[in-house]
């Protein structure tokens, strides 16, 4: 047994945060990486040293595992935990580690590579026995043999990069016309995200449940699992709403995939933590999906449920210490649920989102747990995954885990970049998730691209009394004057006239204010906001306001059910860039990987004019207009920043 005395965290944000709390309790040292982009983190911070490692883009830094096993030799430490994500499934890096004499904090490299090649896996999971999914996991990997396969398998099929995870290089294909297509995006994001393009097809398994079992395993060979984590909320293959216990599993159907994840870890000499993922039909009939070997990023509902500390218990298998429990000594307790916070617009199809955290509340409450990486002050970058913090609540069942953590998320309010916030509360209020039967199929039913919700008249009221009211306070501040002198006059009731720039375009805004009460006029629409001592009151009732900061010309509000953001638009200010420009922009910044066309190319509404790498996806951007292309303004491969623009169109007139 080797003991660890300091450990290095190859990672950034929220995880290498976790890691590092856990390792501090348990005396151990922690060094972290960052980047030039991540210079104000608050891991970097946390941490007991920290070691630049280059710029922002993940290829010249955080995975690039010379530069990483470099960085804990200069720091003298005794081991390298990779968090999950970046290296953490990389067979070479554990290698490479362990070349250089740190113990990795992981699996062995054999069992690392072999189940992240999803073809390899799914080979030694049949031979294990362990139930699989349908497919094609050949080495002939043309697109004619691959379209061959699939018409064999039949549609629905799902490609599936064989070295990917995370939803990266997976597209679902339903029929055979769109085949051809969705696999070029697929290899293209596979070789992109993980440096290879192979693929692997399955049979796609309608309606099912995500169902994932935690596994440990120590050097001495035992193996135990600590239940299961039932991950079928998911937007585009990747997870948004995850909880254990499972709704849909009874105690009879947990002992079998138990006993089917254990199985997986024993063929491959498994060491530490992993995780067994597992397709479950309406019949309960289960499907290996593949093996994680890393910490998930959904690992706190376990701990949670179990009372353990799985980063603890992966340190200490690491050092060769035995598991400190037998598999009937694992009970559930209660009920816990997560959802990710993310960088992304709900309005926009969740297309990530860059810029400055000007505030950040992290809510507080009975059975809550937030696992953030972030702070006030920092910036988004658009070279990392776009999630922001975990939110987790824990409950004696599972309806009160439910409602601790939809009263912790309408506390919980991120003023910057915009977040799902708003979305991830419909889901946890929507009558089939309350109820527990939520499948994969969820989110694509209920919520496919929600429409980005226009301000109505009351929230523009609201918003021009804040606006008013945050001027007057700026002002008595400066002149001494008192708070319930606000809104006085002599000379009668105040007039004021504002144009707010909301979701919808600019808006007129007529305020009259006598004292503490405020009438605001919009269009036919009349509104009354008072301001007393406690609270606020917009039509008699009571504004449920979590939160507000006025910055410049712009006003964020959190209210318990909703964000929005108004701007007070200056005289004479206008927009008409966009869609009737003919001027398509850069959504975000990114890689440019592809611009579509050429000049003098005609175009029609809805044509790939451009492919765009940011936050480690790839986004078509689409023309909204039809037209001749006069002008190309990038090139494929440049940096782009956030509204950019890429390409002009001449927009024909239409009737």
């Amino acid at each position: 047994m080797q003991k660890i005395n300091s450990i290095l965290v190859a990672n950034r944000g929220e995880i290498a945060l976790r890691i590092m709390q856990s390792a501090r309790s348990m005396g151990i040292a922690c060094v972290a990486v960052y980047t030039e982009a991540d210079r104000d983190s608050p891991h970097r911070r946390f941490a007991d040293q920290a070691i630049l490692i280059g710029p922002g883009p993940v290829g010249a830094s955080y995975l690039d595992a010379e530069k990483i096993v470099q960085a804990a030799l200069d720091a003298g430490v005794d081991a390298v935990h990779p968090g999950y994500g970046f290296l953490s499934e990389n067979a070479d890096f554990a290698s490479a580690c362990a070349a250089a004499g740190l113990i990795f904090i992981g699996p062995r490299p054999d069992a690392i590579a072999l189940m992240g090649n999803k073809a390899a896996a799914k080979g030694k999971m049949l031979q294990a026995g362990v139930p699989c999914v349908p497919g094609y996991e050949g080495a002939e990997q043309a697109s004619e043999a691959l379209k061959t396969q699939a018409a064999r398998i039949g549609y629905p099929v799902m490609i599936k990069a064989a070295a990917g995870g995370g939803g990266r290089g997976m597209r679902l294909v339903s029929s055979e016309a769109d085949f051809t297509s969705s696999l070029e995006l697929a290899k293209s994001e596979a070789l992109s995200a993980f440096g290879s393009d192979e693929m692997i097809l399955e049979r796609a398994v309608q309606n099912p449940r995500h169902v994932e079992i935690q596994i440990l395993a120590d050097v001495h060979g035992h193996v135990i699992h600590l239940g299961e984590r039932d991950c079928s909320v998911q937007r585009r293959h990747q997870k948004v709403v995850e909880e254990a216990p499972s709704p849909a599993l009874d105690p009879a159907l947990r002992a079998r995939m138990g006993k089917a994840a254990v199985e997986a870890a024993r063929a491959i000499g498994y060491l530490g933590a992993g995780t067994v993922e597992f397709l479950l039909d309406e019949s309960g009939d289960f499907y290996f999906l593949e093996m994680n070997t890393r910490l998930q990023v959904e690992h706190p509902v376990t701990e949670l449920v179990t009372g353990l500390d799985l980063v603890a218990l992966q340190i200490s298998s690491a050092e060769g210490a035995p598991l400190s429990l037998e598999q009937e000594e694992v009970t559930l307790q209660g009920h816990a649920i997560e959802v990710r916070l993310y960088a992304e617009d709900p309005g926009q199809d969740f297309l990530p989102q860059a810029g400055v955290i000007h505030r950040w509340h992290s809510p507080k409450g009975a059975g809550l747990r937030i696992d953030a990486g972030i702070a006030t002050g920092q910036e988004i970058s658009a070279f990392y995954d776009p999630m922001l913090a975990k939110l987790v609540a824990h409950g004696r069942d599972r309806e009160e885990a439910r409602q601790r953590l939809v009263a912790g998320l309408q506390d919980c309010h991120l003023f910057g970049p915009t977040t799902n916030r708003d979305f991830l509360l419909q889901v946890l209020q929507h009558p089939e998730f309350a109820q527990g039967a939520a499948t994969t199929d969820f989110i694509g039913t209920h919520f496919d691209a929600p429409p980005e919700k226009e301000l109505g008249s009351e929230d523009l009221a609201l918003a021009a009394a804040l606006f008013l009211r945050g001027q007057q306070e700026s002002s008595a501040s400066k002149s001494g004057v008192t708070k319930e002198l606000l809104g006085w006059s002599s000379q009668g009731a105040l007039h004021s006239r504002l144009t707010l720039q909301g979701s919808s375009g600019p808006v007129l805004v007529q305020v009259q204010q006598n004292g503490s009460e405020m009438m605001a006029s919009i269009a036919d629409k009349r509104h009354t906001v008072c301001f007393d001592a406690a609270e606020i009151r917009l039509d008699g009732r009571r504004v449920d306001l979590r939160g507000q900061l006025i910055l410049g010309d712009n006003l964020f509000v959190a209210l318990g059910d909703r964000q929005f953001q108004v701007t007070l638009q200056s005289a004479g200010a206008s927009d008409d860039r966009g869609e009737k420009s003919g001027e398509i922009r850069a959504p975000m910044h990114g890689n440019l990987l592809e611009i579509c066309v050429a000049a003098g190319d005609r175009v029609a509404a809805g044509d790939r004019i451009a492919v765009l790498e940011a936050m480690k996806m790839q986004h078509e951007i689409l023309t909204y207009n039809a037209g001749v292309t006069r002008f190309i303004h990038a090139q494929s491969g440049a940096q782009v920043k956030l509204g950019d623009v890429l390409v002009e169109i001449e927009v024909e007139e239409t009737e």
